[in-house]
């Protein structure tokens, strides 16, 4: 399957570094490149990509309302958000609004090429660690109104979606939910779809957040308190 590709960055350069670099990937097809965020819901809904690189930082509209604008429409693109830094209050932001990651500018080529890949398979561009780090230095204690409301959310769930969701939070695969909770994968992905779909969330990174932000990543899995 040919992964249909918009880039969306201020600084031609990197646009044109990107065009080169993923364009020679024989399952990438890049479908159109912008300068702002302004109009690239109109674009993504002409061109029609998979998933689409979002700088965050430009000078109209930046990344981040891009972003909210395309998740909040049907049969939205996948967003991948570049970034210079490694844990920024924008790009977690970002990530509640339902990108799919992020990737550093510096990111090597292949890893990036990868990246694509794997957000249009379906699957988040963050490892575990780079999650930690990011509720850690950026949202290191929600507040309470958050995190009420964030309770209340996963009250939602029923007891073993409740523990599903907590092992997502913590950065775990399917493969290693199943054997932590002694389910079958294909048990474990169906309980996570069901989690996606009652709290309303675009995909696992979004369940971490909000976990995190219900303050049940420190205690037994599956404990809501």
């Amino acid at each position: 399957m040919t992964i249909r590709l918009l880039i969306v960055d201020d600084d031609p350069l990197v646009r044109a570094g990107l065009t080169f670099m993923l364009g020679g990937a024989e399952d990438i097809e890049i479908v159109g490149e912008a300068a702002d965020g302004c109009g690239v819901g109109q674009l993504a809904q002409e061109l029609r990509p998979d998933v689409v690189l979002m700088d965050i930082r430009m000078p109209h509209v930046d990344g981040l309302t891009a972003t909210e604008t395309l998740r909040a429409r049907p049969d939205a693109p996948e967003v991948i958000v570049l970034t210079t830094f490694h844990a920024d209050e924008q790009v977690l932001r970002a990530l509640r609004a339902g990108a799919a990651g992020f990737v550093l500018k510096d990111t090597p080529p292949a890893e990036i090429v990868a990246a694509v890949r794997q957000v249009a398979n379906g699957d988040p561009v963050l490892s575990p660690a780079v999650m930690r780090q990011l509720m850690t230095q950026v949202s290191s204690a929600a507040p309470g109104d958050r995190a009420a409301r964030a309770r209340a959310r996963i009250a939602l769930l029923a007891e073993r979606e409740r523990e599903v969701a907590v092992a997502v939070g913590r950065g775990h695969s399917n493969a290693e939910i199943s054997a932590r909770l002694y389910l079958s994968v294909p048990t474990v992905k169906t309980h996570v779809s069901r989690v996606l779909a009652k709290l309303d969330l675009n995909n696992r990174v979004q369940i971490a957040l909000l976990v995190h932000d219900a303050g049940l990543l420190d205690g037994p899995a599956g404990d809501v308190g």
